[in-house]
This record gives C-alpha cells, structure tokens and sequence, in this order.
C-alpha cells in the first residue's frame, strides 16, 4: 500500500488529511505536525492582545481527525527528497510515496537589525502568549518604573495582521487603563509602515475606514517610514527615532526555514508550484499552504490566507487521489469569496465576492471575520442569502 505523509497540520495540511479520508485514499495516511493541536492564526492576535485564550482558537489533533490518519506528534528537521523520507527532530525518519507540504509560515525580518532580537513577533501561540505577558508586565510596570515609554506600544507593518492588532487593542486598553491605574493621555500607541498604504490589498475607502477608525482612537500612522533598526525600547527609521518598550513585530511572513534546508529552489522559503501544486522536480509531492507559491491570473503569487490554503488542500487531495488511480492531475484554480479585516470584535473592514461585490465596513463587518475564515461556516449553502438580506 502506498503512503501519503502530511506536514503540517495548519489550515493546509489539516484539511488535506481529512479531505484525502473522505475521498478514499487507497493508501496509509501519516499526519505529522510539532503541536498536538491545531491553532486558528487568523486569530492569534486576539490572543496576542488578551481578548482570547489559547483554548479559544485551538482544537486537539487527535480529536478531530479520522481514525483512518496516522498523527505522528514531532517537529520536522529536513525533508531528505533523493530518499523520500521525512527527517523528525525526535523520532526515526518517515518514507513516503507521495508529500503533502504544508510546514507553515514564519515572521520575516527582511535582515533588518535588532528586528528578531527585540520585535515581539506573532506566529504562533507561543509568540502570542509571549507578547500578551509583555504588554501587561511593561503597563504594570509603569507603576513602579514611571518611565513613560512603558506606556508607548509601536507595531511594525501596516498589513492585516498588524492592523487588526491595532484593532484588538485599541479595544481591549480601557480595561487595561483600569486594571493597572493607567494615565490616559500618556499612552502612545504607533504604526510604523515602510509602504505608502495601509491595507494596500483593499479598496481605498475601506483601508480608510480603518485608518480613521485607529485614529480616532489614539493610534499615530506613519506610513512610507522604513525601518532601519530595532533596539530594545525604539524603532529607528533612518535618522527618526520612535521610543517604546513593547515592540510588535507584524512586517510580512515567510514559509518554514525547513524548505531552505531540503534544498527547494524557494524564495522566502516559498517554492513556485506546477500548475497542479506538485514541486517542479518531483510530481508526487505537492506543496500548499504559506511554503507554497501559486501564481494567478495576473502571473504574480496570490497572497497566502487561510481561505487559498483549504483550496489548495482540496485540490492536492484530488489530484493524489487521481494519481493513485493512474489518472491525470488537474490544474488549481482559485477564486477569492473575499476578504475581512476585523477591528476588534465589533468592527470591521471587509471586501467579498459573493452574488457580486460586496464593500462592508463597520458594525456589519465584524461578524463576517469568522464567516470568511471558517470553511465550515463558508460551505453553508444559506451564506449568499445571508448577505443578500442585509
């Protein structure tokens, strides 16, 4: 019997498991993942700022997989491709027939200094939890400390992550102004942007929205201001210093370190894919996920999201299905259902393509946050009649 082996069990490789079972894979299937839970990382900045627990956005492995999956709990160290086996920091080596890729993403520093030192990067629930303790120590602090920039916040990047952040915390500080006896109008809260737009993925008036929105509570936006360093307590950009002793690290992302170390011909850890999502030197194995890079329409790499992620899964599964029946693969195609950046929890930007195009900003928007990353929630056949009758 043939053996598919999964890394990775985030939105990708999770859903390229499961669907692999429910398409009857005639063949021994081995799920392989660092975590024994799976986490949701359109959520992680919830955790990041407080409003959420770990246990809100994490789910265990073993309880909602089929039985029919072998998970193997273990951190992948190298893929060993002439050999087909998958190197494990812990346990002996795996072979496989056939490789679904989906080891997962990483915080880019762009070799900027100081920036994997002193920023508090957002990758994973352990980096979340991380950066929460620190802002709540670093405003706690200033009780005792009286050094003001205990009470400045910088975040680096303007891209969603970033932004809804901002989001969250702009939410959450009142409840922490009152827990540590806070004053008020000493908090400084920046957004550091080397590109000239904030949200340069969505329509202007929405990236306005919420901007204006940030604004209006207290973030400082500054955009078109590269960062050239990082130190302890300030984010240098050229001769400009902004002084803060939490430091948010939300500048761009790239695929796992692993994919450089097995030899792929990537860029950023990214790897540019068939048009069916298998490597370029080897048909049997199929990259997906944030490791993967999959040019649309226009030849440049769609951005990764959770959304393209459980597309591709869908699609790899079906092609592995067809090789084992000694058919032929299909080409991925891919059509956004849309896009939401949340501001908090009751406020939103969002941009859908659903029965037409949708432009959706405030109140209304929030919700829709867990509708577009949830693909669930996103098969429910009444979706379309929901936006319909708002």
């Amino acid at each position: 019997m043939k053996r598919i082996v999964v890394l990775g069990a985030g939105y990708a490789g999770l859903r390229a498991a499961k669907e692999l079972v429910n398409l009857k894979a005639e063949a021994e299937i081995i799920l392989i993942n660092k975590n024994d839970y799976h986490y949701e990382s359109t959520q992680l900045h919830e955790v990041a700022v407080g409003t959420k627990n770990p246990n809100d956005i994490t789910f265990k492995i073993r309880d909602i997989i089929s039985p029919k999956i072998k998970f193997i709990q273990d951190e992948v160290t190298k893929i060993d491709r002439s050999h087909k086996k998958v190197v494990l920091k812990n346990s002996e080596a795996v072979s496989y027939d056939f490789l679904v890729n989906a080891l997962g993403f990483e915080s880019e520093t762009f070799g900027i200094k100081g920036a994997e030192e002193f920023g508090l990067a957002i990758v994973d629930v352990k980096s979340a939890l991380i950066a929460k303790k620190h802002l709540e120590d670093t405003l706690a602090r200033y009780a005792s400390s009286q050094d003001e920039n205990d009470l400045h916040i910088i975040v680096c990047g303007a891209g969603f992550t970033s932004i809804e952040y901002l989001g969250e915390l702009v939410h959450r500080l009142p409840e922490l102004i009152k827990r540590f006896d806070l004053p008020k109008d000493k908090i400084k809260i920046y957004c550091i942007e080397a590109g000239s737009k904030v949200l340069p993925m969505l329509d202007d008036h929405l990236a306005e929205y919420a901007v204006n929105y940030l604004k209006s509570h207290g973030v400082e936006l500054y955009t078109a201001t590269k960062i050239t360093e990082l130190t302890k307590n300030s984010v240098i950009s050229d001769d400009k210093v902004y002084e803060a002793n939490t430091i948010i690290w939300t500048v761009g992302v790239k695929g796992s370190h692993v994919m450089a170390e097995s030899g792929y011909d990537q860029k950023r850890n990214r790897l540019l894919v068939n048009t069916d999502l298998s490597s370029p030197d080897d048909p049997n194995e199929f990259v997906i996920g944030d490791v993967s890079a999959v040019p649309g329409p226009s030849g440049r790499p769609y951005p990764t999201t959770g959304q393209i992620s459980i597309a591709q899964a869908d699609a790899a599964a079906e092609n592995i299905i067809a090789k084992l029946k000694g058919q032929a693969t299909k080409s991925f195609s891919y059509k956004s259902l849309g896009t939401v950046c949340s501001l908090g929890p009751s406020n939103g930007v969002a941009e859908l393509s659903m029965m037409g195009h949708w432009k959706v900003k405030g109140h209304l928007a929030a919700p829709l946050k867990r509708i577009v990353n949830d693909r669930s929630v996103l098969e429910l056949s009444n979706f379309t009649t929901m936006l319909s009758s708002k």
